[in-house]
């Protein structure tokens, strides 16, 4: 299924599989040193397919595409479902544990909203693991949001949120960038922090901010 295009891979899951919804998930937000992490879970719905052909994974994708794709999945009827968790719960329960929990939250809000029978639902899964505690079917799929249109709709869902969410935080703690970098741990990020040490949103268990004792040690 490697060379199929975005929704033709989705179509031939449905195919081999059966299931009555088709549901993608991804996060974004593992690897930045401050902020949350934001899991979405999208529900596409057949006929948009042909309207969405020329959604990528949201890395490949400009802040301007994000945007212009996030409407377009909006009007053609594209359902999610987005949960997060902030630095201090990463800190409490470590970044996978928070990202399982985010998108074990996302799949079930979008759930909700659609009514849709967990029993009846397949949800694709970026990266080689399952989400671990959730109990319906799931496939995963590495590198999927770059193969599966459910999860680049996902993707990018989760993308946009995240990074608006860092813009407003750079409003509270200019300081630190995190409207350029997003929280990532850049050159211009890292000295910000020997200057000024890490902020109340920075996520203390990552390195360097757990080996720091004063804003002294980072010099």
């Amino acid at each position: 299924m490697s060379n199929l295009s975005l929704s033709d891979f989705d179509a031939s899951v449905i195919k081999k599989f059966g299931p009555d919804i088709l549901i993608g998930v991804d996060e974004v937000g593992r690897g930045p040193l401050a902020g949350p992490v934001v899991a979405c879970a999208a529900f596409v719905p057949l006929k948009a397919y042909q309207n969405l052909s020329n959604i990528n994974d949201s890395k490949k994708l400009t802040p301007a595409k994000r945007s212009f794709f996030f409407a377009r999945m909006i009007e053609n009827g594209v359902r999610f479902g987005f949960a997060y968790c902030d630095h201090k719960k990463i800190d409490e329960i470590n970044i996978l544990a928070a990202t399982f929990k985010a998108m074990n939250q996302a799949v079930e809000r979008l759930l909700a909203y659609t009514g849709a029978d967990g029993g009846k639902i397949l949800v694709l899964v970026d990266g080689p693991h399952k989400i671990k505690g959730f109990p319906s079917k799931q496939l995963p799929v590495t590198g999927g949001d770059g193969k599966s249109l459910s999860i680049a709709c996902a993707s990018i869902f989760a993308k946009v949120i995240r990074d608006n969410w860092m813009n407003i935080l750079h409003l509270s703690y200019p300081d630190y960038g995190f409207s350029k970098h997003k929280g990532y741990g850049t050159a211009f990020h890292l000295d910000a922090l020997r200057k000024h040490g890490p902020s109340p949103v920075h996520r203390r268990s990552f390195a360097p901010m757990k080996n720091i004792k004063s804003v002294e040690s980072l010099c």
